[in-house]
């Protein structure tokens, strides 16, 4: 049985390799309902990330999984910027959902793990019953924000950054990725020691820097939209959004239900970007009642 920063998981984490989309995916799982939650999870974390949760959805009775995306962690490596577009990274979604069976599908997405998590349903690949975003918002409010506000184009400034060659890559992993840890720091004081080793140790593997970074590179035009360019979503969805979010503005919350048939909004204060690991009781709180109301749990 696995745990973080002290607290005892009453539903043991198991971790295995799942092969989907012609790669091996390292995931950790618990729980065996019929229904999958796939949790994903962002830049530049990896399924530690959901380590709070994944017990606690098992007890909703979901199969509960975190999977390293590809590139991070114990997942495929594919090399080239090319097998990091949104393309590929919703193929992989859906090659999941398929591997992992169960009658219903919630999909589960924190910051890149979030803007996948949209772009699945928005392209239609696999039937979801569920949507729940953390601190990501829907890609037309991001467009919308992005022409309109200085401040967010302000926010977003490493988006260009990580188009350079080589620098960006130095810069995650001198040192022993000591500036990751420093990042991490800067923003919240609540992930544990022990989560943050395993997000320096990933970052430092070779190829991972650059795999990571590669989401950036490769989809740097095409995840934004305009008014009506995305279809509407249909799927029930809960957003949860950390009002103390250092990259994106608390204004990308105000909209997304314009996109969206049945959409509810959360918004936590005093809590940063890295919502689930800062108030974790507090997102379990929220998917446990919101799944009640939809008839998920």
């Amino acid at each position: 049985m696995r745990t973080l920063a002290g607290r005892r998981a009453v539903v043991p984490i198991e971790t295995r390799r799942l092969e989907a989309n012609g790669l091996y995916f390292a995931i950790d799982e618990a729980g065996q309902g019929s229904t999958v939650a796939l949790l994903l999870h962002g830049f530049p974390e990896c399924r530690a990330s959901w380590h709070l949760q994944l017990p606690f959805l098992a007890e909703l009775g979901w199969h509960a999984v975190a999977p390293d995306l590809r590139g991070y962690g114990g997942s495929s490596r594919p090399h080239g910027r090319a097998a990091y577009t949104i393309e590929r990274l919703t193929d992989d979604v859906a090659a999941m959902f398929a591997a992992l069976g169960g009658k219903h599908r919630v999909l589960i997405g924190h910051d890149w793990g979030g803007v996948i998590a949209w772009q699945t349903a928005l392209r239609g690949k696999i039937h979801l019953d569920g949507l729940i975003i953390l601190n990501a918002p829907h890609p037309d409010v991001f467009a919308r924000e992005l022409r309109h506000s200085w401040r967010q184009r302000l926010r977003s400034w490493y988006v260009a950054f990580f188009q350079l060659p080589w620098l960006p890559e130095w810069l995650m992993t001198r040192d022993d990725g000591a500036a990751l840890v420093k990042m991490f720091r800067s923003q919240s004081r609540k992930i544990p020691a022990e989560q943050l080793e395993i997000y320096r140790r990933n970052a430092i593997q070779p190829g991972a820097a650059t795999a990571m970074l590669n989401y950036y590179r490769a989809n740097i035009s095409g995840l934004g939209g305009g008014a009506g360019s995305n279809p509407t979503i249909t799927v029930p969805t809960l957003m949860i959004w950390g009002k103390d979010d250092l990259a994106l503005d608390i204004a990308l919350t105000d909209g997304n239900e314009a996109y969206v048939e049945d959409f509810t909004l959360h918004k936590l204060p005093r809590v940063s970007h890295w919502v689930q690991q800062d108030a974790p009781d507090e997102v379990n709180a929220l998917i446990a009642d919101w799944a009640r109301q939809k008839g998920l749990a």
